[in-house]
């Protein structure tokens, strides 16, 4: 069946795909087909070029769509790397379809188009310092995180515009608190270590004239700034944990001397305890989250960037979370490593990790069924929170029922995995012994991914 009339006339229109200065960079023309007009019907005589066996045989006028001013056919456009003073040229003119380059708004709309020191008119995408500023007034507050334009997507713009709010509500209660509060002698807390009521430490009686800095209203913000992010999707909630953590380690202590008020009244208290929180928030997301491999590493890149103040030097490394395709991790939960330790270099290294990652790992093993690899992580990582590692280790031997494999599971719960340590029997609740109980008379485990679980029971095989 062959193509109707319509069809017949519809238009071809070839576009160049250069963008030299010859040429225009992004312009966009687009023939409407079914728009009559009066040089649609003076058909033109047939032209032939031979070197590229083109032949034009009609022409007709095209409908200008929106594009950069820069590529406007309308009104010439003069170039220049970054000339904000004044415009260039006729840069200023426009026609109804011009956008502003850096805004990303018709042309009409800008506010700063001819504005001295600003100039959006003379903006176009040759110019390194042109496309510096397109970035910023395009990514806003994410362009701190090194992030590229088709890096950004709803979720990373959306927490990028809370992070910003956030910022400006921290502006003002930061201030606050750089005010500070003056106390009367006879009001005034003592700060020394003794604790004695108001108004009877000598000490301070004797400082009465010092100024009283709170940190509680900077505390409580940032604590509901957090909550909230704890509730976002994982990419915004990164970003704002992250812009936190940077915000926070920026404030200063005004104090001269030390002021002992309390864990969130004191700078010096309060800001290592929110930095512990956003740490181990981003730690559990690193490892449950499937952030793709450049988000990963500009993140953690941001957080290293971070000038960290003398009080929070503890946190330095706490983003330096084993990804899950590292040579030591790959090879002990395949089972080719069951110490976690290999020597590179004549140098020894650890499988070594903090109880949040340790806490992560399993639970995103654990949930996709991955039972014969937690226990050989579990066997095999090194932490420096031995009651938490002994607590996620004496689930090893029902991780081990899960598997099929009871003789294993039984020689785990009666011996320790080190001489050090008690067996995991002797921690045993009642209610749990009896589970073990029946698993191992019956040969079936719980359905769920604890051992209290209730439901239904399976029968298992090794």
């Amino acid at each position: 069946m062959g193509p109707s009339e319509e069809e017949k006339e519809r238009d071809v229109i070839l576009i160049s795909d250069d963008e030299d200065d010859s040429t225009h960079g992004n312009s966009v023309l687009i023939v409407d087909p079914l728009v009559k007009t009066a040089l649609e019907e003076k058909k033109c005589e047939e032209i032939v070029d031979e070197e590229c066996e083109l032949v034009v045989t009609f022409c007709k006028q095209a409908n200008v769509m929106p594009h950069a001013r820069y590529d406007c056919t309308s009104h010439s456009f003069e170039r220049m790397e970054c000339e904000t003073c004044s415009p260039l040229g006729k840069n200023a003119d426009f026609c109804n379809q011009c956008y502003c380059y850096i805004c990303d708004k018709l042309a009409s709309e800008c506010q700063n188009w001819t504005t001295s020191s600003l100039c959006h008119c003379n903006a176009h995408n040759k110019s390194k310092f042109w496309k510096e500023r397109r970035d910023f007034a395009l990514a806003g507050v994410l362009v701190m995180f090194n992030l590229e334009l088709t890096d950004i997507d709803a979720d990373l713009r959306h927490g990028g515009n809370l992070l910003i709010s956030f910022i400006q509500e921290l502006s003002v209660e930061y201030n606050k608190y750089l005010i500070g509060v003056r106390i009367a002698p006879t009001e005034q807390e003592c700060f020394c270590v003794s604790k004695l009521p108001p108004g009877q430490c000598g000490v301070c009686r004797s400082r009465s004239t010092e100024i009283v800095y709170k940190y509680s209203g900077v505390y409580a913000l940032v604590t509901r700034f957090l909550n909230q992010a704890e509730r976002e999707s994982p990419k915004a909630a990164a970003v704002m944990l992250l812009g936190a953590a940077r915000e926070i380690t920026l404030h200063k202590d005004p104090a001269i001397s030390w002021q002992n008020l309390g864990h969130t009244a004191s700078l010096k208290l309060a800001v290592p305890c929110l930095l512990q929180r956003i740490t181990t928030r981003l730690q559990k997301m690193l490892v449950l989250c499937d952030f793709p491999k450049s988000l990963y590493e500009k993140f953690v890149n941001f957080f290293q960037s971070i000038s960290l103040p003398c009080h929070c030097f503890a946190f330095s490394n706490s983003l330096n979370v084993v990804p899950w395709d590292h040579v030591l991790l790959t090879t002990v939960l395949k089972g080719q490593n069951t110490t976690g330790q290999r020597t590179q270099k004549g140098r020894k290294t650890f499988l070594w990790e903090v109880l949040p990652v340790i806490e992560a790992r399993v639970e995103k093993l654990v949930e996709n069924t991955n039972y014969k690899e937690v226990v050989r992580y579990l066997r095999a990582v090194k932490c420096n929170d031995t009651k938490g590692l002994r607590d996620l280790r004496d689930k090893i031997p029902f991780y081990l029922c899960k598997t099929g494999d009871f003789i294993d599971a039984t020689h785990s719960l009666l011996f320790p995995i080190n001489s050090l340590a008690c067996c995991t029997a002797c921690r045993l609740t009642p209610l749990q012994f009896e589970v073990y109980l029946k698993i191992f008379r019956t040969g079936s485990v719980p359905a769920g991914k604890d051992i209290q679980d209730p439901g239904p029971w399976v029968t298992v095989g090794k």
